[in-house]
């Protein structure tokens, strides 16, 4: 595992990889490959997140779970995919919602989100790898007590950060953000079992960009070219 984040993360976050469960993570993680076993992300592309978009430029979060476990797909950003490969179904939701809620918004043909991550949208999954074909197999091993403790350094250290949280996983990690300093939009999941029930018209983008309006931020192009 390559520990690569951008410097003002760093600083708000060295503590933790001295801590004995990352060090056990880190060991489970070496077992892992050490048994043949394929890890998604690659190790360059776990911090992702933490890479593209800073500490000090941070404007939104979307919260994901897990990273996506087939072929070139996961690169360390919630909901991405790497160009080339087929968006899947939640990110062609996020996009079908995007078409209806900004106008001139046209559906790419590529699923990688960068463009959002380096406009100061963190892209968080809370369990940064996953084994190859099996989801969920790297949840419990110790990235949900990071991605945790992320959450609240943001909230503890920012402030007006918009949290996207989306489905009921995501909206539990509410519990961790200070309400009275920040902004929480809620939504159910984008994926075809549950977009239906909410997701479709929660308008959360240009919500977005209106609250960061609003604050006197430059707001989001959501346009992904």
């Amino acid at each position: 595992m390559v520990i690569d984040l951008e410097p003002s993360w760093l600083e708000v976050l060295h503590i933790e990889f001295e801590k004995d469960y990352l060090l056990k993570l880190k060991q489970f993680l070496t077992e892992e490959q050490q048994a043949g076993y394929q890890i998604y992300p690659k190790s360059g592309d776990i911090f992702n997140a933490f890479r593209k978009t800073p500490f000090k430029d941070l404007k939104a979060v979307i919260l994901g779970q897990d990273p996506y476990h087939g072929v070139n797909q996961a690169h360390g950003l919630s909901f991405s995919v790497q160009k080339g490969v087929t968006a899947p179904p939640s990110l062609k939701n996020i996009y079908k919602e995007l078409a209806i809620d900004i106008p001139g918004f046209m559906i790419p043909d590529h699923g990688e989100l960068t463009e959002w991550a380096e406009q100061g949208v963190m892209l968080l999954n809370a369990t940064l790898t996953v084994r190859a074909a099996s989801p969920g197999s790297h949840q419990k091993k110790g990235w949900e007590i990071f991605t945790d403790t992320v959450i609240q350094k943001i909230s503890e250290q920012k402030e007006g950060i918009i949290f996207l949280l989306w489905g009921k996983f995501a909206q539990a990690k509410a519990a961790l953000i200070d309400a009275k300093k920040h902004h929480i939009l809620k939504a159910a999941h984008p994926s075809p079992y549950s977009a239906n029930g909410g997701f479709f018209g929660c308008k959360h983008f240009s919500k977005t960009n209106a609250i960061l309006e609003k604050e006197g931020k430059k707001t989001i192009d959501w346009q992904i070219h």
